[in-house]
């Protein structure tokens, strides 16, 4: 009794300290990707111009439906199942759960490689509306199986919570992706759009290749499982036969990618439908796609820049839950639960205060777009609906409960492309704006809902909630008036000058955060 209490024990200090190395270990990746992303992105609008970006942007609704079929669930299941193994210290089943994953995955990928390489031009035509973009679908056919290497691989290592194969692997896909681009779309592109929008997507396709490769060699160097298990594997414990480990990740990844598949559907019919709803507002084809573009290629990304510490967090915190439930630890659930909640809304409350005080010489400045900077403004508001939602996604799925998320999607989905279909041909992109923070709610509240009836956890209302809102708006109007003041007497470059203000902005919160106790280190114990 002693051994499983000690062993118990264990399992939390390690859980809570993976959890938190393979969070700042992808958070640091995310924000250098980000970072790396925005620059791509500014280098694209130039090279490309927004029309063609509009066009760029409408491959990835494809390209996102045909990852859910073939690797997202995959990806979920193999993380959870090896999380369970690791919680009950058998490593027995692990390379067996990750083997016939890649079998499954890569298969699949195949499958969909032939038919949209084949189907390139019927799915540019009557799917995404734009004929153009069939050049560039049959391109982006060509990385299904390398995406579904990387996706099972590192379903393997989030389910051992190590984050150090995965971070490295984005930080590749991300670098070899730049520079390919931009050496290719200089030298083939030579000012032809459509050869530059190409040139895009098979950087996005050799990036991936080269991180598949990567990320299949590091399975040969890392360290076995068996290595971290502590006190040591249970000599009880069962090898699975492979019918059964295939019954478990189709079990698990079969009604998940089917939800996500529904809600990348649903999500890829809002892609196409704006552009087309923003004609029948009064725009040109090419204003409806500059529109869509500039929107979705410039002001998009900088919302989701501080996603980089969500995302980490999430694809972790799926595994620690996993891995607790199996060990019956509903006090880890609880607490875990509760620091998630609580930096999800204080990143979000960050970032509406940075979007909001900065927005406009953000797009002004980085973008050259004032449209850019004007849509950033009103999308500050649903930052932290947004960053909730991935976690409580991630918390909920991590329950084994991913039918709820799907229904919760579903509904904010369907509510969101109802409000867009009325209110986008009588007010323009800013009633996608409107559609998007109401649907983005309805998600929100529908996840908090059912985590406050399933998991018993302490909500810190006040350093979760009021002291950040407190600190961030004393602190942003300070900061911004010394922006405006220096800015018109500086002789450095604006976006720089800017991007510093926007650091020194995050530095001094946190201070603050630090100083009234905000945040703590007792939220990681």
């Amino acid at each position: 009794m002693k051994v499983k209490q000690a062993a118990l024990a264990g399992s939390r200090h390690i859980g809570r300290s993976n959890i938190l190395k393979g969070t700042l270990i992808l958070t640091l990746a995310g924000f250098i990707t980000r970072v790396i992303g925005f620059l791509y992105k500014i280098f694209l609008s130039k090279v490309m111009g927004t029309e063609w970006l509009g066009i760029y942007q409408l491959i990835f609704p494809v390209y996102g439906i045909a990852f859910t079929i073939y690797a997202t669930g995959i990806q979920t299941a193999l993380s959870r199942l090896i999380a369970a193994e690791i919680g009950k210290k058998n490593p027995k089943n692990i390379g067996r759960i990750l083997r016939l994953g890649l079998l499954l995955s890569v298969s699949l990928a195949l499958i969909l490689s032939l038919l949209l390489y084949r189907f390139s031009d019927y799915v540019a035509v009557n799917f995404l509306l734009e004929p153009r973009s069939a050049s560039s679908l049959r391109i982006l056919a060509v990385v299904f199986p390398f995406c579904s290497i990387t996706s099972c691989i590192n379903g393997y290592y989030y389910g051992l919570k190590k984050a150090g194969v995965p971070a490295s692997t984005q930080l590749l896909e991300q670098m070899i992706r730049v520079v390919v681009v931009y050496i290719v779309a200089y030298t083939v592109g030579k000012g032809d759009f459509q050869v530059t929008c190409e040139m895009a997507v098979l950087g996005l396709v050799i990036g991936e290749i080269a991180s598949s490769l990567y990320n299949f060699l590091s399975l040969f160097i890392s360290k076995s499982p068996k290595s971290m298990l502590y006190p040591g594997p249970d000599p009880e414990a069962v090898t699975l036969r492979r019918k059964n480990i295939l019954k478990n990740i189709l079990h698990l990844s079969v009604p998940l990618s089917t939800n996500r598949l529904l809600i990348n559907i649903l999500h890829s019919i809002e892609a196409v439908l704006i552009p087309t709803l923003l004609r029948r507002s009064g725009l040109s084809t090419s204003d409806a796609l500059s529109t869509y573009g500039t929107l979705v290629g410039m002001s998009i990304p900088f919302i989701m820049f501080p996603t980089a510490v969500i995302n980490s967090l999430a694809v972790l915190l799926l595994p620690t839950i996993s891995e607790a439930q199996a060990m019956e630890n509903e006090d880890l659930i609880g607490r875990t639960t509760a620091a998630s909640i609580k930096y999800s809304l204080i990143i979000g409350i960050i970032s509406t205060g940075i979007f909001l005080l900065f927005g406009r010489n953000l797009g002004i400045s980085i973008f050259n777009s004032e449209e850019a900077g004007y849509y950033l403004i009103i999308l500050a508001w649903i930052c932290p609906l947004i960053y909730m939602a991935t976690t409580l996604g991630s918390i909920i799925n991590g329950l084994g409960k991913a039918h709820i998320t799907f229904i919760n999607s579903i509904v904010g989905t369907l509510a969101k492309i109802i409000l867009i279909i009325f209110l986008i041909p009588q007010q323009g992109i800013g009633g996608y704006l409107t559609s998007l923070l109401i649907g983005q709610l309805i998600m929100t509240i529908m996840d908090s809902i059912y985590i406050i009836r399933n998991i018993h956890f302490r909500f810190d209302a006040v350093n979760s909630l009021l002291k950040p809102g407190i600190i961030v708006a004393m602190s942003g109007f300070i900061i911004k008036s010394i922006y405006e003041y220096l800015h018109k007497i500086t002789q450095i470059h604006q976006a720089v000058f800017l991007l510093l203000f926007c650091l020194l902005f995050c530095v001094v919160c946190l201070i603050l955060f630090i100083i009234t106790d905000t945040i703590s280190k007792s939220d990681f114990k």
